[in-house]
């Protein structure tokens, strides 16, 4: 039988899973940033996968931040826009949106394409896709010899209206594909209306594309033999020789898998309605999950709007590496800036000083020295109390009252970014059970759910690899969104095309065309509105559709209109399931036995610590209490005890 291995490269820690045999298999390392592949391998030779890689018995699915590093990094190849002549400055205005609205002298902002070369080229399509001036022989070849002159690694294509109609961009793109190593359009990427949308996600696309073909070839090349697929930002997995050419779709590659294990286990326990938080070492990753894991098209990244479809996710500085400092006023202030994998927290011994939530949670006994990453790794807790006593000095404080206040500002930070995808967007955090993974995650659960009114949380089962677990039960997927020309009647075509393209890319990847299940959904809105909503659509009920559009735009907004509904863009999802290895049932066990007692701050009495390898289904603690596992530690506050599901997940509930 096959060993299949999920492979989650985050900023401070590569996190590895196996199933396959009579036992899960979990692993960690820190990454490598320069090389990601590097630690890759080092992960499949510490866990003697080797074997199983030469003898072709190894599938490999990846969630990988090599698109979002670069991006963040600024480190993309030489891209050219190329545009209609007169649209050159498409970028370069955008919406024409102020952040700082009263500035009247705000700072210009910083975006990857500001200064970027862009080209003209003539042909000119209307607002309904009918060409009002042609697209010349004569203007292709001049183009063609400008991009040549230009000597640019990479080329994005994006001409007015050509999600309407992509022919001048796809003969554009045909001419160009000898002129730079990387060409792509816009009716390709995201063909939906909306130039400066699509004209990003498109100017990104080539942008990321060669760096993240680059190193998915060194990858590919490095475990040739194993099939090797990468997560998607949608939450769906493609096999890699597919994933360089929709790079921008990878910017959520990594936390798209935990999701997509939350939406798993919370069907599994009866609780499909979840906020989730992943918190890792560099950042915290909040979402919100009702019965499926939440699309979105007006997603942002590194304040630039990235409309491909992608997880409903709210990203923050805030993870167990964030940096703590004392600004100019004595005002303590903690992330985003982070410690990183090198030198890491101070308490990890590897130079780092400067106080981090980890270097807090150590000195304040939520986290113990003798079980991190199992006893693997050395903390330092002389090291930790130095860099606090910097820090408290700069507070005039002690240090356990500087790690109290880290800690509550770290907690803060995430529960604010928790009320933006639950509050701000109409739902009740009591209606939901909190989810936490990552390897801080466990840390902090029962402040977060005590913060938001909410009475039930769940500490998964190997919740601090869950993202590379859930690349694992990610499906292949396509989601495929095309816009609605102006009086297109019918969308049953439109469907249809969209379905047939979707089929045959997973037919491709060797999914038998019984096995894809597709569904479909409509963007709308009132006529004269700027923003749609999704609502699910039958396309032999389109009326349906529109009353579900009246019956949601009431839930959200609080009233309905008596006005025309516009069809704006239609999607198409074809998702093909994967069968890995399940996981093998939780053995009984006698009653939670106590491996040693504690002291935490802000608990009178020694706190019991169990090992989450002993705990059997059904088994019970109150707390205050310590539950330690390889990669992640959980701490259960007063006032919340802790159920053991079936499957190994913990049930939090507050008494």
């Amino acid at each position: 039988m096959a060993l299949w291995l999920g492979v989650d490269t985050g900023g401070t820690f590569t996190d590895f899973v196996v199933l396959g045999g009579e036992r899960v298999r979990i692993h960690k390392v820190l990454s490598t940033p320069a090389a990601p592949e590097q630690a890759i391998l080092s992960g499949i030779a510490e866990m003697g996968l080797a074997p199983a890689l030469a003898n072709g018995e190894l599938v490999i699915v990846h969630g990988t931040t090599v698109a979002t590093n670069a991006a963040l990094e600024q480190r993309g190849a030489r891209t050219l826009f190329v545009t209609n002549a007169g649209l050159e400055d498409l970028l370069t205005i955008g919406r024409q949106t102020r952040e700082y609205l009263y500035d009247l002298t705000p700072p210009p902002p910083t975006r990857p394409f500001a200064g970027a070369p862009a080209l003209g080229v003539a042909g000119r399509l209307d607002a309904r896709g009918a060409v009002i001036e042609p697209l010349t022989d004569a203007a292709v070849d001049d183009l063609v010899a400008r991009v040549r002159a230009a000597d640019a690694d990479a080329v994005a294509i994006c001409l007015l209206h050509a999600c309407l109609d992509p022919a001048h961009e796809q003969r554009l793109r045909d001419a160009l594909a000898d002129a730079a190593g990387f060409v792509c359009c816009s009716s390709d990427v995201l063909p939906v209306a909306g130039e400066y949308e699509r004209g990003v996600a498109t100017w990104l696309n080539a942008w990321l594309g060669p760096v993240v073909a680059d190193y998915l070839a060194r990858l590919d090349q490095a475990v040739a033999g194993a099939p090797l697929s990468v997560m998607q930002s949608h939450g769906g997995t493609v096999a890699a020789a597919s994933a360089a050419r929709t790079a921008v779709s990878l910017l959520l590659s990594g936390p798209a898998g935990g999701l997509r294990a939350a939406q798993v286990i919370g069907d599994a326990i009866g609780e499909p309605r979840l906020l989730t938080f992943d918190m890792g070492g560099t950042s915290t990753d909040v979402a919100l999950v009702d019965g499926d894991v939440r699309l979105t098209l007006e997603g942002r990244f590194a304040g630039m709007p990235v409309a491909v479809p992608m997880v409903d996710m709210h990203t923050i500085g805030a993870g167990g590496g964030s940096l703590a400092r004392v600004d100019d006023a004595g005002l303590l202030h903690v992330g985003p800036r982070s410690a990183g994998a090198d030198p890491g927290p101070a308490c990890y011994g590897r130079g780092g000083t400067g106080v981090t939530v980890t270097d807090a949670n150590l000195w304040l006994g939520r986290l113990q020295p003798s079980f991190a990453l199992g006893g693997n790794l050395s903390l330092d807790s002389d090291a930790a109390e130095s860099a606090l006593a910097e820090l408290a000095s700069a507070l005039d404080s002690d240090v356990t009252d500087a790690a109290r206040g880290v800690v509550a500002l770290a907690n803060e930070h995430m529960v604010q970014a928790l009320r933006v995808i639950s509050i701000q967007k109409g739902h009740d955090p009591a209606d939901f059970a909190l989810m936490c993974f990552g390897g801080a995650g466990g840390l902090h659960v029962c402040d977060l759910a005590d913060a938001l009114g909410m009475h039930r949380a769940v500490v998964p089962v190997h919740g601090g690899v869950l993202s590379a677990l859930g690349l694992l039960w990610a499906p292949r997927q396509r989601e495929l969104v095309q816009a609605v020309p102006p009086d297109a009647g019918a969308p049953g075509e439109i469907v249809r095309r969209l379905e047939q393209q979707g089929r045959q890319a997973l037919r491709d990847e060797g999914l038998a065309d019984t096995a894809i299940h597709v569904s479909t959904s409509a963007d709308l809105r009132y006529a004269g509105q700027s923003f749609t909503l999704n609502v699910p659509l039958q396309v032999a009920h389109t009326e349906a559709a529109e009353q579900a559009f009246h019956d949601e735009h009431e839930r959200q907004y609080g009233h309905r209109l008596d006005m025309p509904v516009e069809w704006v863009n239609l999607r198409v999802r074809c998702q093909g399931q994967v069968h890995p290895p399940g996981l093998p049932a939780l053995a009984a066990s006698d009653e939670p036995a106590v491996s040693e007692y504690v002291r935490v701050d802000g608990v009178d009495d020694p706190v019991p610590v169990y090992p989450r390898s002993a705990l059997g289904p059904g088994a019970q603690i109150a707390g205050p209490a310590l539950v330690v596992e390889p990669v992640a530690t959980t701490w259960i506050a007063p006032q919340w005890c802790a159920q053991v599901h079936a499957e190994g997940h913990l049930l939090l509930f507050r008494r």
